[in-house]
Formats: structure tokens, sequence, C-alpha cells
């Protein structure tokens, strides 16, 4: 979520939005974050994550899955995310496809973490890897954008003093 908040203020085309004739340019990053619950699965917004540090954001995920799977969520706990995060991988998906939230312009899917064969200084070593797949509007965003926003995030993860530093 930090990552993602981090590249979202990097490529602000992905936290845009249309409105009408017009694209709307967010400075805040309100992510929304899909939640399975016993009666279906809910998004609870998660508010200015851009100003949040790691431990506030674990807390606000915490309260907010606590509310919706104690059904103690108000739609307003749920209206206006600038963008979405899926996290598929605690079901064990390897892979899929996450459908925007409109009017959102982005939705980033994530996956579970499996043992893969990858190639590090020119040897095949095995490593834990997990996929991330972006959905997003072709109206606003387009694929150099999409990449871009992939590889900070991607970039921020495996070494978070791209973020924490602002390199």
């Amino acid at each position: 979520v930090k990552a993602s908040a981090y590249a979202l203020t990097k490529q602000p085309t992905v936290n845009a939005v249309i409105d009408g004739n017009d694209t709307v340019y967010r400075d805040f990053v309100d992510i929304s974050v899909a939640v399975a619950t016993p009666k279906g699965l809910v998004v609870p917004v998660l508010r200015n994550v851009e100003s949040m540090n790691y431990a506030d954001i674990e807390k606000g995920i915490a309260a907010l899955g606590a509310k919706a799977k104690n059904n103690q969520l108000a739609v307003e706990d749920m209206d206006g995310g600038t963008f979405t995060i899926s996290n598929g991988g605690v079901f064990g998906s390897l892979f899929g496809t996450p459908i925007i939230n409109p009017p959102q312009s982005a939705i980033l899917g994530m996956h579970g973490v499996f043992e893969r064969p990858v190639v590090r200084n020119g040897q095949v070593t095995i490593r834990p890897m997990m996929y991330i797949a972006l959905t997003y509007d072709h109206r606003l965003v387009d694929g150099r954008e999409a990449v871009t926003f992939l590889r900070t995030i991607k970039n921020a993860v495996e070494d978070p003093r791209v973020m924490l530093m602002d390199l």
C-alpha cells in the first residue's frame, strides 16, 4: 500500500479521474482496499495514504478490516477512493485481471507469492515471486505510464529506501 501510494504520487495520471470532458488530477491518495467478508467483497477506503507511515497504514487497514468483518462499514467508509488494491494472493491466486472500480482510472491486483526460477548474476536460482497486474483506463493512462507505475512499485518494494529517501 505504501509503495502504491508512492507510485501514485510519481505517476499522477494513474490517480486521476475523468469528470465529463475534464481530467481531474488529485493531490491526495485515497486507496480502496478490497476486503473479503462472509457477505462478499467490500472496498473500504484508507484516506490520505500519501502522508501515512507504515505503522499508520497497517493500523488503518486493520481497523477497516475489523469494521468490514463485523458488518460495521458505513457508505462513507467505501466512498471516494482514488485507486484500488485487490489481493487475490491471500486465496492462492497465481494471476488474474482485476476490474476497475469506476470512476477510478486503475486497480492493482496482487497475487500469491510462489517460488519460481529466476536468473540472478547469470545463475538460475529459486526465489519467491509475486505477480502484480494493473488494469487501467486507456483514456487516461497509456502503457508507458502504467509500466512506469508498476516498476516504481517493484523498486520501492525491493528497496524501500527508494521511497523513504525519494530516490
